[in-house]
């Protein structure tokens, strides 16, 4: 029986970038053929939103992509989602520190910023961006971005399908 891999995605409130690294790799993955060994989630270091479906705007230029994010719902990460998942993503430097702050210190090798998956394809990004404040051009940047990283995510778990439970 194949190992179920579960990879949690993590922003600041869990409605822009985070929910739609959630719906883009779900994508992804199931146009790859992993769609029954992947979970994936996503969530926020804040609790600013919770309940709430991901921002308008983030569903508008994830929709015209093809990914349907309407389903999806906020929540704040909590202590157990350390233990429950293989590998968290964070959007952000500042997330991840948030992270390692709350992380059990045995547990931090899960713990990576998403866009270290995306190498060149990247643009010279390092961290995706919060377009929440910003116009349009934000939100289609941020799916570029996440789009190049999960890409790059789902390559790597095709080469190394025995990886969970492991730092990728």
């Amino acid at each position: 029986m194949e190992e179920i891999i579960r990879i949690l995605f993590i922003c600041t409130g869990n409605i822009c970038r985070s929910p739609t690294a959630e719906g883009v790799v779900r994508e992804l993955a199931a146009r790859a053929g992993f769609a029954t060994r992947i979970e994936l989630d996503s969530a926020g270091t804040h609790g600013f939103h919770v309940g709430a479906a991901p921002d308008r705007r983030t569903q508008a230029v994830a929709a015209r992509r093809g990914y349907d994010l309407s389903a999806l719902r906020a929540r704040r990460v909590g202590g157990g989602d350390f233990v429950r998942f293989d590998l968290i993503l964070a959007m952000d430097r500042d997330n991840l520190a948030v992270l390692r702050q709350v992380c059990p210190p045995g547990l931090q090798y899960k713990l990576a910023l998403f866009l270290d998956y995306a190498g060149d394809s990247a643009a010279g990004f390092a961290e995706v961006p919060d377009p929440y404040y910003g116009g349009p051009d934000g939100f289609e940047r941020v799916l570029d971005l996440i789009e190049a990283a999960g890409r790059a995510l789902i390559a790597r778990l095709a080469l190394h399908p025995d990886a969970a439970g492991s730092a990728y």
